[in-house]
């Protein structure tokens, strides 16, 4: 119960500080359950990173759900989603009660401010990632390469096909008879892993046929929003046009009301997949909103704990083979190229605007190397000097 306590506040306060996306969530996750808290390797990290991007669903929400696991089962796996997830599911739900709501000055400032932050804590993560992986020519080329292609091309299915080019390289190229170092120790039984993928399945095939024999109201959001967590790869904006598909083309929600949700996710911190609370809340199909809410969050986050059973259940299997061994160099060199692509789009693009924000960056950086600083407490310093500046309009006389 210690365990799964710790877990629960643990991702709470990161589900209130953590803006920036999925890429943003990830360097986060690195800098407090790697550095601080030291309780995986930076090749550990990365293993676990890998894997949840083989998945398709909410990347940076299924590492969190792996690293609950790793200290608590499957209540830890929870308590550690709760956390993460509460705080922005809570504020979309109240946003959805009051779609008047505008935000203040003082309010995107603050968010100005911890995008900075996240510039400054994505490139620290690629930094040090860089060194810990590099091998060798073969694992810069392979880095490089991946950030290119990943900056050039929208094609969805891409960071996976790199991962597997990319462990197939090494595996080739750079043969050795070495065991991984660092092994995932996250133990998932014969049974849980059997029970999750059998109801994974049971959920895609059996909700449709559920909802086609019986179109009750809830059941067809809960169809819907599993299907849409199941399936969708690319992150969290992928997300948008399949729920568009879903639930504004059929008429479910208001398409003025969907495009404000979305607007407002971009605002709050935690997982995109969060959008799904606003839109069970603004349901036209006459669930009560609340209620709404709660089945559309369940509905499309069960499928990343199902995949996360059965995805580690296979990996405490392969990850001691010598052939994943080289894999895994290749791997790791191509989850720093992708976390490279992303710290330059979006999280710069979407972050520094002028040369003094640069600059702001720049000395958020190297506060975080020094390493005599917290992120936490650089969260709050920020946020508060950012609330400041809005307050007496500062920004004016600079």
């Amino acid at each position: 119960m210690k365990n799964t306590l710790i877990l629960f506040f643990t991702f709470l306060r990161l589900g209130c500080t953590a803006f920036g996306g999925p890429v943003a969530h990830i360097a986060y996750f690195r800098a407090e359950f790697v550095e601080r808290l030291k309780w995986f390797s930076d090749s550990q990290y990365s293993q676990l990173v890998a894997i949840c991007q083989f998945l398709p669903g909410p990347a940076s929400s299924q590492v969190g759900i792996a690293i609950g696991m790793s200290r608590g089962g499957q209540l830890g796996a929870f308590a550690a989603w709760l956390g993460f997830t509460m705080p922005s599911a809570i504020i979309l739900i109240i946003f959805a009660s009051s779609l008047s709501l505008i935000p203040s000055v003082e309010l995107n400032s603050i968010i100005h401010g911890l995008k900075l932050i996240t510039v400054a804590v994505v490139f620290q993560a690629v930094y040090m990632m860089a060194k810990q992986f590099d091998k060798g020519l073969i694992t810069r080329v392979l880095a490089i390469v991946s950030a290119i292609i990943i900056g050039f091309s929208q094609i969805l299915w891409l960071q996976f096909a790199i991962i597997i080019v990319a462990g197939l390289v090494t595996c080739w190229f750079m043969k050795s008879n070495a065991l991984p170092q660092d092994p995932l120790n996250i133990t998932v039984s014969d049974k849980a892993a059997s029970n999750s993928f059998n109801l994974l399945v049971l959920g895609l095939v059996g909700l449709p046929l559920l909802v086609w024999f019986s179109p009750v109201n809830w059941l067809m959001l809960v169809d819907s929003f599993f299907r849409v967590g199941a399936i969708v790869f690319g992150g969290g904006h992928v997300v948008l046009p399949m729920l568009q598909q879903e639930l504004v083309t059929p008429g479910w929600v208001n398409a003025n009301n969907f495009v404000a949700g979305y607007g407002a996710t971009q605002s709050v911190p935690g997982p995109i997949f969060t959008f799904a609370a606003f839109l069970g809340a603004v349901n036209q199909l006459g669930v009560p909103p609340i209620a709404g809410a709660f089945i559309c969050l369940f509905a499309i986050f069960i499928p990343s704990f199902l995949m996360v059973n059965t995805s580690l259940y296979y990996w405490q299997k392969w990850q001691h083979m010598t052939w994943m061994a080289n894999a895994l160099i290749g791997i790791n060199a191509a989850v720093v190229g992708l976390l490279a692509a992303c710290l330059i789009n979006p999280v710069v693009t979407q972050s520094i605007f002028s040369w003094l924000d640069g600059l702001v960056c720049l000395a958020l950086i190297a506060i975080l190397f020094s390493k005599k600083c917290p992120v936490w407490l650089l969260v709050i310093l920020v946020t508060s000097s950012y609330w400041l500046v809005a307050l007496f309009d500062i920004s004016a006389l600079i």
